[in-house]
């Protein structure tokens, strides 16, 4: 009888709590200035359902310009609703679209394939609604940025400007680079794949895939059999590794070639120097330029990674303590962007012109008209065979007579891993030497201006038919430190086409060329040196390249028998982009 009693006198303390609750809610609802709805669906034309939240300024009935959000991410409602109400604040409606199958749509999660239809249907749906005046602009960092550019593979009328922060390109940044898979995705996708909202146990639980990836690397097993190795299936890892050029599976999520020349919108893009992304973001604006030149496109950039970015830099970086001018209020910034589009408004006057972008070490912000125009000329400099210390030397006269490096790469020894290219730190006492190979150029006579992404030539011959590798660019400073530049990791098989891969033929000289590389601006003083740190890509960190030529996920470590031998001929070039007075 005492239980039942105890049950009895805890069952009406809950509901008089729930009733208490809900009248608090009331309350506060009704104090509010926001009209909230929080469940909205919206029906796309292949009759899947998405799953929105709608904020609006309550008792407005004027049409308003619309700022929409479309994601994957399913945070806690109260993160989201910040974001939302800081639109209406602003004087815009607000709105968050749900990727398909997240939140309450019921549909299968795939990653980057359906969001472009999706927000075509979505910015379609908010054009009709009666609190919208037809005009809507996009912002967001990462997955939301990819899914503003996948909304322009298809322009709706009504999407009148995007505003992208460190946009995502599926199959060229994640989840692989340059050809060559990497593997912070793998993860990825059970945190944003396993159930409606986010997987934080399995996203969080770093243990579980480093202990699943020492494992491939010791094992020697093929790359596809990692979830294998974990224990748990990855359907989307699997679909993501059948694809290893940018084929049609790729080229179709976002704009791609001739695509861009309909996108008339203005367009407003962050980005980073130390983006691990920085080759996707980069790579819509450079396309833009190239097919629709007049479109008014503008990049403010500078040293941020790829969360700083989003939250307008970070006063320390990898260590790096970044120069005070290059913290900026992003939010601000971004709502200036929408009022001048949207309201017509003035423009925010960071835009001093279309590219706009912070110089490490000098505490300034610079700006030029397009990214190729960061610089007005090109430091060439050989990678030589004739030694410079203990590097070999980094020379602006091409060798009169052809030689080469050797090098040795044995991918049965899991003992020694290499290419050393990751920037952090940023600024490093010592940099790797004990493989590959280290070019550094003579001390600089004057300050020097390095502005934009660094390029080259690698002249190689292979006794095998395929590898991949790694160019890092330094600037060994007055003081002994290193300071970490840019880097560039790809596969040579797929160095002059992305979407077709061509196997190298054993033992003859090839050329591979490089250009994706992370754009960085970073003032030089008098005595510093350049350093290249050249090497092929065997780490447990990525892909291992095995060079059959068969597909390298289904490599495995019984096709190490033949060490891997590389002539680096002293004819490669590095071209590193300067600006001059």
């Amino acid at each position: 009888m005492k239980v039942f009693l105890n049950f009895i006198i805890l069952f009406l303390a809950f509901f008089y709590c729930r009733a208490q609750q809900t009248k608090k809610a009331k309350t506060e609802d009704s104090q509010s200035i926001y009209n909230i709805q929080d469940s909205v669906s919206v029906k796309t034309r292949d009759g899947a359902t998405l799953s929105l939240m709608v904020v609006r300024k309550k008792g407005d009935e004027i049409p308003a310009p619309v700022i929409l959000q479309s994601t994957i991410y399913v945070r806690d409602a109260g993160r989201d609703m910040v974001s939302l109400k800081r639109a209406v604040d602003n004087g815009y409606v607000g709105v968050i679209a749900y990727a398909r199958g997240k939140r309450f749509s019921q549909d299968e999660i795939f990653p980057y394939e359906n969001d472009g239809n999706d927000t075509y249907d979505v910015i379609d749906w908010i054009s009709k609604q009666k609190w919208s005046n037809g005009s809507v602009g996009m912002y967001g960092g990462s997955y939301n940025g990819f899914t503003q550019w996948a909304a322009c593979k298809d322009l709706h009328p009504a999407l009148k400007t995007i505003v992208p922060y460190v946009a995502a390109r599926p199959g060229q940044g994640l989840p692989m680079e340059n050809n060559t898979f990497i593997n912070p995705n793998y993860e990825w996708a059970f945190y944003v794949g396993n159930n409606k909202y986010l997987d934080t146990i399995a996203g969080n639980d770093r243990q579980r895939f480093r202990k699943m990836q020492n494992k491939w690397w010791e094992t020697g097993v093929a790359y596809q059999k990692l979830d294998s190795i974990d224990g748990v299936a990855n359907k989307w890892f699997q679909r993501w590794i059948s694809h290893p050029s940018f084929d049609h599976y790729w080229q179709k999520m976002t704009p791609y070639k001739k695509d861009f020349a309909q996108i008339k919108i203005p367009v407003l893009a962050f980005d980073g120097y130390y983006n691990d992304g920085q080759s996707s973001g980069l790579y819509y604006l450079r396309e833009l330029q190239k097919y629709s030149p007049q479109t008014p496109a503008y990049l403010i950039i500078g040293p941020y990674g790829h969360f700083g970015t989003q939250s307008g830099g970070e006063a320390t970086l990898y260590q790096y303590k970044v120069d005070p001018v290059a913290l900026f209020d992003i939010n601000t910034i971004t709502y200036q962007w929408f009022d001048y589009i949207l309201k017509n408004g003035p423009k925010p006057k960071i835009l001093k012109d279309r590219i706009n972008y912070q110089v490490m070490g000098a505490n300034e912000w610079r700006s030029a008209p397009s990214i190729d125009k960061m610089s007005n000329g090109f430091l060439t400099l050989y990678l030589t065979d004739n030694k410079s210390g203990s590097f070999y030397s980094l020379n602006s006269q091409k060798p009169v007579k052809k030689n080469y490096l050797e090098q040795q790469v044995d991918f049965a020894n899991r003992e020694i891993a290499n290419n050393d290219y990751y920037p952090d730190p940023i600024i490093r006492k010592e940099i790797d030497t004990s493989n590959g190979f280290n070019f550094i150029s003579e001390p600089l006579e004057e300050p020097l201006l390095i502005n934009g992404s660094f390029l080259g030539e690698i002249k190689v011959s292979i006794n095998k038919k395929d590898m991949d590798i790694g160019v890092t660019l330094y600037e060994l400073m007055p003081n002994g430190e290193y300071f970490h530049l840019s880097y560039f990791i790809g596969r040579a098989s797929y160095s002059t086409d992305i979407t077709k891969r061509k196997l190298l033929k054993p033992n003859e000289i090839e050329t591979i060329p490089f250009s994706n590389t992370h754009l960085v601006s970073k003032q030089l003083s008098k005595g510093s040196r350049l350093v290249i740190y050249l090497n092929v890509n065997k780490n447990p960190f990525s892909e291992l390249n095995y060079g059959t030529g068969k597909t390298v996920s289904e490599e495995t470590i019984k096709d190490a028998k033949e060490p891997l031998k590389v002539k680096w001929y002293n004819d490669s070039f590095v071209k590193i982009p300067v600006l001059t007075p």
